[in-house]
């Protein structure tokens, strides 16, 4: 038989799943995780006190992994993206990890991602224009370690950008 829940005490401290206050608490953090403490409470009915332990506790567990704010790229001068593809010419584990070294140091690539399938990499970046693409090509992609080919697309079209995962 369980034991009762103690005031304040999240349904994941005693079974490690998530409530429905902890999931309403992350949905609105989420759209919103400038939300002061107070209104994040209310919305999702608790006192400012609960939900406080709730966010420290949901933090604590792994699920909010930090905060960020938003930018605007074309504002700072980063309104092109490209998706570009990758191929190593080996795929050793000191090829992959001089790669992910190289990858991190560059602020350009907001993403990498190792893909199964015909390439080995995907990686997510943003640059002025493309002359400025051309640069980062010539000076950054083609000198980070192991690559033997890439491929490029160019991004026209922003339909859909979020941050946001679905929480059931």
């Amino acid at each position: 038989m369980s034991r009762p829940r103690r005031h304040g005490e999240r349904a994941a401290d005693r079974t490690g799943e998530l409530d429905r206050t902890d999931k309403a608490i992350l949905r609105a953090l989420q759209a919103d995780g400038r939300i002061s403490n107070v209104a994040l409470a209310e919305k999702v009915h608790l006192s400012p006190a609960a939900c406080l332990e709730r966010v420290r506790a949901l933090a604590s567990a792994g699920y909010i992994r930090g905060y960020r704010g938003i930018l605007d790229p074309e504002r700072l001068g980063s309104g092109m993206l490209v998706f570009v593809q990758v191929v190593l010419e080996r795929t050793t584990p000191e090829v992959f990890d001089s790669f992910r070294s190289a990858v991190l140091a560059r602020p350009e690539i907001l993403e990498c991602h190792m893909i199964a399938g015909g390439f080995d990499y995907i990686l997510k970046a943003r640059v002025r224009d493309m002359r400025a693409y051309r640069e980062f090509t010539a000076r950054a992609l083609w000198a980070l370690p192991g690559v033997r080919e890439t491929h490029t697309y160019v991004v026209m079209e922003e339909v859909k950008e979020t941050t946001e995962l679905p929480v059931r």
